[in-house]
């Protein structure tokens, strides 16, 4: 006699969907709030910083040192520095911040030095002062360094908030643990292909922005002489 057929396993993720949307919509916030938090902290101090080596390598060296501490000590330190409850998700958010700015930080230093002196030169001869030139020439010809950034960080973050399974707020990491727990591969491997997942959709939205945001960086526009494309850019600004 055959036997019956079972069902697959793979179900499972469809058959509890109401329990992963809501772990899949916290992990999207959890991760995506601390990149916006990294670019407001980030941006601003470093075109502050960035003309002064010495407060460049002081900055540069704190940056790494934070970003040196591991995932789960920080989210087990932060309660006490900030006051917040151990489970508060507000810890996964400022730790991942941190983290989030850390990474900025030195991309906004990068992205800076990379600006052709050239366009700084032109900006300067058209009376462009210090500010207005940060502002309106250099950030604009960042953008391709900090999306690239951004997408590395965005990336990180979706990994990283898995971690915070362990104190309780961890996004699809929950599934990590409870799978371990229950011995329930199936439940393990939806978190695993939902924040794989997930990594690629954020990684190449972020990529479509920068490619919005920068059009004179795309593969077309390159073809155009750099000298024209730099008198389009400061002269658009003037």
């Amino acid at each position: 006699m055959t036997a019956p057929l079972e069902l697959p396993h793979s179900l499972w993720a469809i058959d509890n969907w109401d329990t992963v949307s809501e772990m899949l919509v916290q992990h999207i916030w959890l991760a995506m709030i601390p990149i916006g938090a990294g670019l407001i902290i980030a941006i601003p101090l470093g075109l502050l910083l960035c003309d002064s080596p010495r407060a460049r390598a002081v900055s540069i060296f704190v940056a790494s040192a934070i970003y040196t501490v591991p995932s789960l000590a920080l989210f087990l330190i932060i309660p006490g520095i900030i006051g917040t409850q151990l489970l508060s998700p507000v810890n996964v958010v400022v730790a991942l911040s941190l983290y989030s700015t850390c990474l900025f930080l030195r991309s906004v230093f990068q992205a800076l030095d990379a600006v052709p002196r050239a366009v700084v030169d032109a900006g300067v001869a058209i009376g462009h002062s210090r500010v207005q030139r940060k502002l309106r020439i250099d950030m604009p010809l960042a953008i391709p360094v900090l999306t690239a950034s951004a997408r590395v960080v965005a990336v990180t973050n979706i990994s990283l908030v898995t971690v915070g399974a362990v104190i309780g707020v961890g996004g699809l990491g929950g599934l990590f643990t409870a799978g371990y727990q229950r011995n329930f591969p199936e439940e393990i491997i939806t978190g695993i292909v939902l924040t794989i997942l997930l990594g690629l959709l954020v990684d190449r939205l972020i990529a479509l922005i920068g490619w919005w945001l920068a059009p004179w960086a795309r593969p077309e526009s390159r073809k155009r002489p750099r000298r024209r494309v730099v008198a389009h850019l400061v002269t658009t600004e003037a």
